[in-house]
């Protein structure tokens, strides 16, 4: 990755400021089943997950609309937790609707009108080995105000990336379908590396060199009034917003195609776009030092209408919506 030739103070503000700010506390916290106070949210030093990754996540929003809060698409996340935890062997001990409505109780008993949302299940404490089998398995749901993961400027300017030189985790490797906290090593270096060169984000590519993602976001350009997006079976996390954008755009007459892309695709778009369920939808201004521009008009209308969707202002997707 080279560093960006024109941008020296980007580091500064749109990459590690916009990520590194303390938790804001709030008053609970709910682990297997009770809610205890944020600071006894603990485990021991042993855990299974803390030496091995043994573990699986979900990042989640809530929102708040004139018809009081609600989160976006909460009972698909909740099933692809369960997907996760299925393919790792993991019994998590609770039915989707018992893990939404654990959800939904933690932010009402923390009197959160809008929130990020982390469930999370791990191989706790008691055994050490790197069979996670006979470790049990706990889980907690937390839920802090996050403001969008790589900041208002970037939703509203666009940001400049760079292809990582660290490659996607494969499929056969650790498999990008399961959600798992062991899965975010590389999107850890990849970001570490983004951010010395003064990125804020990095795309990374597959063995084979196609373009598969950001650290925690899926990636779009746009073509010829045509989407793009790479496919599942290049490596990438099914996310819930890329599967939400491409619904919103096929209902707009857009057309959007999933295929692989190589990385001078990129360079030469007229749009690029990035989006997650922390990040939102975010405009990519340059790639590698090559100008993508202001966000685009494709881009724009995007996230307008997602934007409108999570705050309660579109019908045709209210059933996105679960209300607290």
């Amino acid at each position: 990755m080279d560093e960006h030739p024109e941008r020296p103070g980007y580091l500064a503000r749109l990459g590690r400021g916009s990520t590194m700010a303390a938790l804001p506390k709030v008053d609970k916290i709910w682990m297997d089943g009770e809610l205890v106070d944020w600071d006894k949210a603990q485990v021991h030093v042993l855990t299974h997950a803390l030496h091995y990754g043994s573990g699986i996540f979900e990042g989640i929003r809530c929102y708040s609309t004139d018809s009081g809060s609600a989160v976006f698409r909460l009972t698909e996340h909740m099933e692809r937790f369960e997907r996760s935890a299925k393919m790792l062997l993991m019994d998590l001990g609770y039915t989707v609707d018992e893990m939404v409505e654990a959800v939904k109780e933690t932010i009402r008993v923390n009197r959160l009108d809008s929130c990020y949302i982390r469930p999370i299940a791990f191989r706790g404490y008691g055994v050490m080995g790197l069979d996670p089998l006979p470790a049990p398995v706990q889980m907690s749901i937390a839920a802090w105000s996050w403001d969008s993961f790589l900041g208002q400027e970037a939703l509203a300017k666009g940001m400049d990336v760079g292809v990582s030189s660290w490659r996607q985790r494969t499929v056969n490797a650790n498999p990008p379908a399961i959600k798992a906290t062991a899965n975010y090593m590389n999107s850890s270096l990849a970001r570490i590396e983004a951010n010395k060169h003064g990125y804020a984000e990095a795309i990374l590519l597959n063995e084979e060199g196609k373009v598969c993602e950001g650290t925690g976001e899926n990636i779009f350009i746009v073509k010829k009034g045509v989407i793009y997006t790479p496919p599942v079976s290049d490596g990438i996390l099914e996310g819930i917003t890329r599967d939400s954008l491409m619904t919103i755009g096929r209902d707009k007459g857009i057309e959007v195609v999933e295929r692989s892309m190589v990385r001078t695709e990129l360079y030469s778009a007229d749009e690029v776009f990035m989006c997650g369920s922390a990040a939102e939808v975010v405009p990519v201004r340059s790639v590698d030092g090559r100008e993508v521009g202001d966000p685009g008009p494709i881009t724009l209308d995007l996230q307008k209408t997602f934007f409108d969707v999570v705050a309660g202002r579109v019908p045709e997707y209210s059933a996105w919506l679960e209300y607290v």
